[in-house]
């Protein structure tokens, strides 16, 4: 047995999936790393001491890269100075200023852990302000989220009826609707007239150019109707734009969730927007979100960090230059190679897409061989600063070798 066949077993035995995140655990094997020792810049090493190029990055939250400096050295100078505190530090009130200096819209912003608890915030806030109870979500806002019949209630993955344990009557005031599908959107709120509470959206990284118009509609729609909009920037923020989609496409929404890229890593997640929605939980608002955690320092230490590099060094610029490089390298060689997979959306966060009549085995197999050659992939795969010229050089080769072999 190799070590990583080992840890593999003894992690099933004590824990279900063997991974506490469902989209980190190994599929691949033995090719795939089972569990992982250590990573720094853009590679990461497995419990055996095979070496990868990664473009998993943590499923999105490493933007700088494993280790950077600055980073690092933050949380080490905080934690000389305390984790948790009975009381705010002040690290709360700087980053949360940070915020709304760099995301549009933003007047007021707190702080939880996982991005689907801060949706699941909004969810909560948007319902308090406005007195109804149905959302409207527009793909995947985390598992908390994942309620709705027709929902995904894993990233990619539809649940036709209404997931096992889930109240049949939460699930009957949450309602799944397609990417830039308006239509379906303008049924529900005739069918819901005067119910719905709020319009959640996380864009289709393969489409997200349609952001373009279905953003200022969604923005039109939601007014129209009295609900409120919630942008799931989970993915999109400090990545597409330093202030998101919002940013890029140039339309505010009331409330706003980011998460993956705030901190490099650190777990934190946000929830901001509107000074006016914001307030219903403040001191005497309509309801409460809480929790110890939210203000935790090594975090916010980590968040005040990257939102400095980000503002010293143009980090957005060269995700969108060097993943242009990478991914249309990479499409380039799926032509030469006449393999119909291609990578399509953005290019700090572009998706695999398998195209239609092709085998629907052919992407695992397309990194099951991108493994054998030390490159780290998923559906949606990104750069982070932290790539250079020459990995990005060692990427499109070793995929070359990968492809050869399909």
């Amino acid at each position: 047995m190799t070590r990583r066949e080992e840890l593999f077993d003894r992690i099933c035995k004590v824990m279900p999936y063997g991974s506490s995140t469902a989209s980190k655990a190994a599929q691949y094997m033995p090719e795939e790393p089972a569990l992982v020792e250590r990573a720094e810049g853009c590679r990461v090493w497995d419990v055996d001491g095979r070496e990868f190029i990664d473009y998993r990055n943590g499923l999105g939250p490493i933007t700088l890269g494993y280790c950077y400096p600055a980073v690092d050295q933050a949380i080490a100078e905080q934690l000389g100075k305390g984790i948790i505190f009975s009381h705010p530090h002040r690290l709360e009130c700087e980053v949360a200023e940070l915020l709304t200096e760099i995301i549009p819209g933003v007047e007021q912003a707190r702080f939880l852990k996982t991005g689907g608890e801060a949706i699941a915030a909004c969810f909560r806030l948007a319902r308090a302000c406005t007195g109804r109870e149905h959302i409207l979500q527009i793909g995947y806002n985390g598992w908390i989220n994942s309620v709705a019949a027709g929902g995904q209630f894993r990233p990619g993955v539809i649940s036709e009826d209404t997931p096992p344990g889930v109240p049949a009557d939460l699930a009957r005031v949450h309602h799944s609707v397609g990417w830039n599908d308006l239509a379906e959107l303008q049924r529900l709120f005739d069918c819901l007239d005067g119910q719905v509470a709020a319009v959640c959206v996380a864009a289709a990284y393969a489409d997200m150019a349609a952001g373009e118009t279905f953003y200022p509609a969604l923005r039109e729609l939601t007014r129209r109707h009295g609900a409120l909009l919630i942008f799931d920037e989970i993915v999109t923020g400090f990545r597409v734009a330093l202030g998101g989609v919002q940013e890029y496409f140039g339309v505010v929404p009331d409330l706003a969730v980011f998460a993956k890229g705030v901190a490099n890593g650190m777990p934190l997640s946000v929830y901001c927007g509107r000074r006016e929605v914001m307030s219903v939980c403040d001191r005497g608002g309509r309801t409460v979100i809480s929790t110890t955690y939210g203000g935790e320092a090594l975090s916010l230490a980590a968040a005040k960090a990257v939102i400095g590099v980000y503002r010293t060094q143009d980090v957005v610029g060269a995700l969108w230059q060097r993943g242009e490089f990478l991914w249309s390298g990479v499409n380039a060689r799926f032509e030469k190679h006449g393999i119909p997979i291609r990578l399509k959306g953005f290019w700090p966060c572009p998706q695999f897409v398998v195209e239609a009549g092709a085998p629907e085995e052919l992407l695992g197999r397309f990194f099951r061989a991108a493994y054998r050659h030390g490159v780290m992939l998923y559906n949606v795969s990104y750069v982070n600063f932290s790539h250079t010229e020459a990995d990005l050089q060692s990427t499109l080769e070793r995929l070359d070798m990968a492809m050869a072999e399909l």
